[in-house]
């Protein structure tokens, strides 16, 4: 049989367009610019990374700048962390905390080892003051850290938020650990659909139980604290979502708003100017102005093939050590590098039966 280096060639270049990590974003998504992005009235100026403002209902985005930008997510990761074990989890079940539950590194709500609590509890915990301790409980009530990040990877996927490769479930920094303003707004939109994401998010304050106390004694309890500055402030409309900070990623946001019948969307990533004041000004905008511009890209898209509307900075700037990030952290090359072997592999062997023949 003859072996076409055509027909090679058409093989290889299908099997590594639908080869896992390999599949490029469309060069003409407008939402793939470094810039801001809008067709309409430009929003004000912004000091983050990225961000992206999106209208929860529709799913359209209005605006964004750098949306599929790979950045350190910190704490507004544990969105998709509750997206996650919300629907797997029963919030009235107890749980025993464990030794390295409580002594997860970062904020913490102060679960205490050998004291139980319920799912409900613990997810007030990693909501409101952002405990990683909570979260690693709540993983752990899952099955194990391990089960639950792979859990979380596989709901971003099913999500359409590709941008996103979880390590750990608390949103602290690790090697691979990346989102997007894009993805976060994802996450955002599919936890307001749910009853109880919507509860954690919006709460300003709860009583959170002390160490269990032994015999029948009361069991103490404390104030925990929503850390939304927009949220604290009593921002009109607002139903909350998630704040975030390490060292790496800098300060990040994640909110909602919910104005005459409308509900929008916004993620900041890597924020010079601060979070209250960056937040308002894209959520006024997009009150403001939404009816005004056409959506540059949608929520429910993994990419799209529009043409680009109109890019005000396109030019990007240079990348922060520590912030950005490539693309993942080296699968992505590996099976690159594979499928290019493959493809050389099929193509010479095609060459050498044919020269054999000829």
């Amino acid at each position: 049989m003859i072996i076409s280096l055509r027909l090679v060639a058409a093989i290889v270049l299908a099997a590594t367009m639908t080869a896992p990590g390999l599949a490029a974003a469309s060069p003409s998504d407008p939402l793939n610019s470094r810039g801001v992005v809008v067709d309409g009235r430009e929003p004000p100026k912004v000091r983050a990374e990225s961000w992206v403002v999106a209208d929860a209902d529709t799913g359209d985005v209005l605006a964004a700048k750098g949306a599929h930008e790979r950045l350190r997510p910190a704490s507004t990761l544990k969105t998709l962390t509750a997206v996650t074990l919300l629907p797997r989890l029963n919030l009235e079940d107890r749980y025993r905390v464990q030794w390295e539950d409580a002594h997860t590194v970062g904020s913490a709500v102060g679960i205490v080892p050998g004291s139980r609590y319920t799912i409900d509890e613990l997810f007030y915990g990693m909501l409101l003051p952002s405990g990683n301790d909570a979260a690693q409980a709540l993983a752990s009530a899952a099955g194990s850290k391990r089960k639950t990040v792979r859990a979380m990877n596989r709901r971003a996927v099913a999500l359409g938020a590709l941008d996103t490769t979880a390590v750990n479930p608390t949103g602290l920094d690790a090697k691979g650990q990346f989102s997007s303003a894009f993805d976060l707004a994802i996450f955002a939109r599919e936890g307001l659909t749910d009853k109880d994401f919507r509860r954690y998010v919006s709460t300003v304050s709860t009583s959170f139980p002390a160490q269990e106390p032994k015999r029948d004694k009361r069991r103490d309890s404390y104030m925990i604290y929503n850390q939304n500055p927009l949220l604290l402030d009593g921002y009109r409309g607002i139903l909350g979502v998630k704040t975030g900070y390490t060292t790496l990623a800098g300060r990040t946001f994640v909110g909602a708003v919910e104005r005459g019948g409308r509900t929008l969307i916004v993620t900041l990533m890597g924020l010079v100017d601060p979070t209250d004041t960056s937040a308002e000004r894209l959520l006024k905008w997009g009150f403001d102005h939404g009816d005004d511009v056409s959506p540059v890209g949608s929520l429910d898209a993994v990419s799209t093939t529009a043409e680009p509307t109109h890019v005000v900075t396109s030019a990007p700037k240079p990348q922060t050590a520590g912030v950005s990030a490539p693309l993942d952290d080296g699968s992505s090359a590996l099976r690159r590098s594979i499928w290019v072997a493959l493809a050389v592999g099929l193509i010479g062997g095609g060459w050498w039966l044919q020269r054999r023949r000829t």
